[in-house]
């Protein structure tokens, strides 16, 4: 079986943001595949991709694009997985026509939409954990832990005037 996560982006460009949802992927342990799929210059690829994507053992398509930020979008006119959309800071408009190109679906084609940029991906790295959880034990118990670490970390440290 194939990694039970892909995350596709429009421009390896993406990548730095994209990577905080393959950290969060590594940290609970969820493998996961990562390719470049444009919806504008390889749209043929972005289709297979997505029409193949169950067949080939993914469970949870996370989909990454700045700018039109078409990518969450076709990829979710041609699979019925989950796609989570994360928005990536474009330079023109600081990620908000992305973030609107992925909210803005039609009624029938479902895209998690997260935060626009690093937390966003983080955050679709996560609920692509918590949703492959509802059918994994063991990953529904990494993911309480990741949970549980943060509530400690917070907890631990209540005054933010107290160096860490």
């Amino acid at each position: 079986m194939t990694a039970p996560v892909g995350i596709i982006m429009g421009s390896k460009s993406d990548w730095p943001t994209m990577q905080h949802a393959a950290d969060m992927l590594d940290k609970l342990g969820v493998a996961y595949e990562v390719k470049v799929v444009s919806a504008h210059r390889t749209p043929d690829l972005l289709f297979d991709y997505a029409k193949q994507a169950q067949g080939c053992g993914i469970k949870v398509i996370i989909a990454g694009a700045g700018g039109a930020a078409h990518l969450p979008g076709m990829a979710a006119s041609q699979t019925s997985l989950p796609v989570l959309g994360v928005p990536v800071k474009s330079r023109a408009l600081n990620g908000i026509d992305s973030l609107l190109s992925i909210a803005q679906m039609p009624g029938g084609v479902a895209v998690g939409t997260l935060a626009i940029g690093d937390a966003g991906a983080k955050n679709a790295g996560l609920l692509a954990a918590q949703i492959l959880a509802t059918s994994d034990d063991a990953l529904l118990k990494r993911v309480d832990a990741f949970r549980a670490e943060q509530t400690e970390t917070v907890l631990s440290q209540p005054d933010p005037r107290t160096a860490e």
